[in-house]
């Protein structure tokens, strides 16, 4: 099994995700997934140099996505 498989079937053995995990998952670009951690959009953790993103942070922000298109949407 390659990591794409084991990425896609969210492996409930990791506790982080790296950046590219993480846009994997969202189906988003490496750049866009940097640029929502820098603005706090999207959680993530350093560990020494490297950054990480807890696999709940990546639902939680899809939940939050979602909220806001269901307000946008009801607004109408």
């Amino acid at each position: 099994m390659d990591h794409r498989e084991l990425d896609s079937q969210e492996d409930p053995t990791l506790a982080l995700l790296t950046v590219e995990e993480a846009a994997r998952r969202l189906r988003i670009g490496r750049t866009l997934c940097f640029r929502l951690i820098g603005s706090g959009e999207l959680e993530s953790v350093p560990i020494g140099r490297l950054r990480r993103v807890p696999p709940a942070a990546v639902h939680d922000y899809v939940a939050r996505l979602r909220a806001a298109n269901r307000s946008a949407a009801a607004a109408c």
